[in-house]
C-alpha cells in the first residue's frame, strides 16, 4: 500500500460492527455528519427528487449534456445514504458533464434483500416514464456496485453503460485476495456482517440478483467498466467479474490501481481518487456520447 494509504489505515478509528450493542442508527448519523464536514464542489442545480416513492437526489452540472447516470451509493448495502455520498456526486457529475441521479434505496436489516435492488428497478422504471431525453448508465461503488450490476441485468437494454468500482459480489468470500484481511481495512468478518444484514437466509447467497458472478445473463450486459484496488480484499471478485464479461463478448475494461485500498474513489484526500472519478467519466463519455 502507498504511504498515504498506511497512514489512513493507522488513524482508522471506526467500530467493530459485530460488537456487541452496536448501535447502527448512531453509527449511521455520525457517518452523515462527517460527511457535512467534507468539501463539497458547487454543482448548478442539485434537486431532491420522488421517483415512485424512491428517494433521489439529482446533481445537473453547469452545462448538461443529454444522458443521465444512475449511481448507487457503497456501504455494504447497511451504511451510507445520499447525503453521505453528496460530495463524490458533486464532484463526479462536474467531471462527467452530465446528471447524476443518486438513489437513496432501502438498507438492512430494516430492509432486507430484495428492498434494494427492487427499489433501482422502480427507479429504472420511472426513468423510462419520466426521465430526462439521451442515454442512461448505472454506475456504483462497493455495494452499490452490487445494485448497479443488478439494475442492468434486471433490465436489459436500458443502460448504454455500466461503471463499478470495486464491487461487493461474493456473499462467501471464497476469492484468495480476502485473505489481506484486517490489514487492508475490510476484513472477513465485517463483510460477512453486511452479508448477514442483507440476506434474509444463507439461501439468498445462491441468487444471482444478490451475488451476480452467479448471473447466466452476464452476456445482456451493455459495456461494463470494473475499477480495483490492488490492497482491496474486493479485487479478486470484481477482476474475476471483468474476466468473465468479456468472455461472453461484452465489451469490457478493467482497471488496477496500485497501491490503493477499498474505499478510496469517494474521498478527495486520496490522490488516486480524483484520477479515478476523472477516469469513470471518461469512459462513460465514450458511451453516453
Amino acid at each position: 500500500m502507498y504511504p498515504e494509504v498506511r497512514a489512513a489505515l493507522a488513524g482508522d478509528d471506526s467500530p467493530d460492527l459485530r460488537a456487541p450493542g452496536f448501535n447502527l442508527a448512531a453509527h449511521r448519523e455520525d457517518a452523515r455528519r462527517a460527511s457535512l464536514l467534507e468539501p463539497r464542489e458547487d454543482v448548478a442545480a442539485v434537486e431532491e427528487v420522488d421517483a415512485d416513492g424512491v428517494r433521489c437526489r439529482l446533481y445537473t452540472p453547469a452545462g448538461a449534456r443529454p444522458g443521465l447516470v444512475v449511481h448507487a451509493h457503497g456501504g455494504g448495502f447497511v451504511l451510507n445514504d445520499v447525503d453521505v455520498h453528496d460530495p463524490i456526486c458533486r464532484r463526479f457529475a462536474n467531471r462527467l458533464g452530465r446528471p447524476v441521479l443518486s438513489v437513496g434505496y432501502r438498507r438492512p436489516p430494516e430492509h432486507r434483500f430484495p428492498a434494494a435492488p427492487d427499489d433501482l428497478d422502480t427507479v429504472v422504471g420511472w426513468l423510462r416514464r419520466e426521465g430526462p431525453p439521451g442515454a442512461y448508465a448505472a454506475h456504483g461503488d462497493s455495494a452499490g456496485a452490487n445494485l448497479a450490476l443488478v439494475a442492468a441485468l434486471r433490465n436489459p437494454g436500458f443502460f448504454r453503460a455500466v461503471a463499478l468500482v470495486y464491487p461487493f459480489l461474493d456473499p462467501r468470500n471464497a476469492f484468495p485476495s480476502w485473505q489481506q484481511g484486517a490489514d487492508s481495512g475490510f476484513d472477513p468478518d465485517q463483510a460477512r456482517w453486511y452479508w448477514e444484514q442483507y440476506a434474509r437466509s444463507e439461501a439468498d447467497y445462491d441468487d444471482p440478483d444478490l451475488a451476480p458472478l452467479l448471473s447466466d445473463r452476464l452476456h445482456t450486459l451493455p459495456p461494463t467498466f470494473v475499477a480495483t484496488a490492488e490492497a482491496d480484499p474486493l479485487r479478486d471478485e470484481g477482476e474475476e467479474l471483468a474476466r468473465r464479461v468479456a468472455e461472453t463478448g461484452v465489451e469490457t475494461v478493467g482497471v488496477r490501481y496500485l497501491g490503493q485500498t477499498h474505499g478510496f474513489w469517494r474521498h478527495a484526500g486520496f490522490t488516486a481518487s480524483e484520477p479515478l472519478v476523472r477516469q469513470v467519466a471518461g469512459w462513460l463519455d465514450l458511451h453516453l456520447a
